[in-house]
């Protein structure tokens, strides 16, 4: 069945497009496919680990740590959206994708991008309930709450991409079929496509706006409050112990958002590849890859619950 034929006004010209990947010079193809391959493995074997050791431990129920194993979900999905077609490329050097592959990645590489933005302004309004009202945490952020919360970030990130995806399969690429990138994103599409590209960033100017600077702002409203409350505290002790649970969350806030912001909010017509390669690079790979350890490996109630699973596992063992 071809997809595009359920979408009114939207024609599928049978386009594939050649990727150009990270690098073009042949003697770095292996090693950096070496370095990717041992990257993506810590990132799903790091953020697996964190979904089996909550879903196993029940005193890890708690919205923290829910919020915590979708966004491992999110990771995992997001870095397998895009780095096995990367590897393949590297190692086999078949760097064609169908118009269609290219849709299906683009849609969701922008569908759980923004997923996370979601979850994470969940996360600091989780962390400033916890700070700045800890008499009525129970109350504001129930399980079912954050089921609910949770919940809404999958289904608004899903339907995110819809307006992108059908202006973006009513475009001409008659000038190159070239993506100079590693993916199928928007910016490289724009670039080489020979049809007026103004909708198209409008919606991204719009949509990507509205959702990604909302979140933004109301990330960054709740940690002002969350560190002016901090300051207030008398102890030091007990402001280190204070700021120790929000400062992780904080630091994979800066780079996302930092990342997101120059990679999009700005034309199509100052699009720069390797520099974008780069920055596209940061939150693919590195926020995926820091979020196992500056969320839970630090965490000591995490520790705990690694350590019964274990415990549990060898018991099994011997039964």
């Amino acid at each position: 069945m071809n997809i595009f034929k359920l979408v009114p006004e939207v024609q599928y010209n049978g386009t594939d497009f050649s990727i150009q990947g990270l690098t073009e010079i042949a003697g770095l193809q292996l090693p950096i496919y070496g370095i990717i391959l041992l990257l993506y493995l810590l990132i799903v074997f790091g953020n697996m680990t964190i979904f089996v050791v909550v879903w196993g431990n029940p005193y890890l129920h708690s919205p923290m740590y829910v919020f915590l194993m979708n966004l491992s979900v999110i990771d995992i999905a997001y870095t397998s959206n895009i780095l096995p077609n990367l590897l393949n490329m590297l190692l086999t050097q078949h760097r064609t994708i169908s118009f269609v592959g290219c849709m299906i990645q683009l849609y969701f590489f922008i569908s759980l991008a923004s997923i996370e933005v979601i979850l994470l302004a969940a996360m600091a309004y989780d962390r400033y309930v916890a700070i700045c009202q800890p008499l009525h945490y129970v109350l504001l952020m129930s399980l079912r709450r954050c089921a609910g919360l949770a919940v809404s970030a999958w289904v608004i990130g899903l339907l995110d991409p819809t307006g992108h995806i059908i202006i973006i399969c009513k475009l001409s690429f008659c000038a190159s079929h070239q993506i100079n990138h590693f993916f199928c994103d928007v910016p490289p599409l724009l670039k080489i496509s020979c049809s007026d590209t103004y909708d198209v960033e409008m919606m991204n100017y719009i949509v990507g706006s509205f959702l990604t600077l909302t979140t933004f702002v109301l990330t960054m409203i709740s940690y002002v409050i969350i560190i002016s409350t901090i300051l207030k505290i008398k102890s030091a002790k007990g402001r280190y112990k204070a700021f120790s649970t929000c400062s992780s969350h904080l630091t994979c806030i800066s780079i996302f958002y930092g990342t997101i912001i120059c990679l999009y909010m700005r034309p199509a017509s100052s699009y720069y590849p390797e520099q974008d390669k780069f920055f596209a690079l940061l939150y693919i790979v590195l926020v995926p890859l820091l979020n196992p350890i500056i969320y839970s490996l630090k965490n000591q109630d995490f520790k705990d619950g690694v350590k019964k699973l274990l415990h549990s596992a060898s018991v099994l063992r011997y039964i």
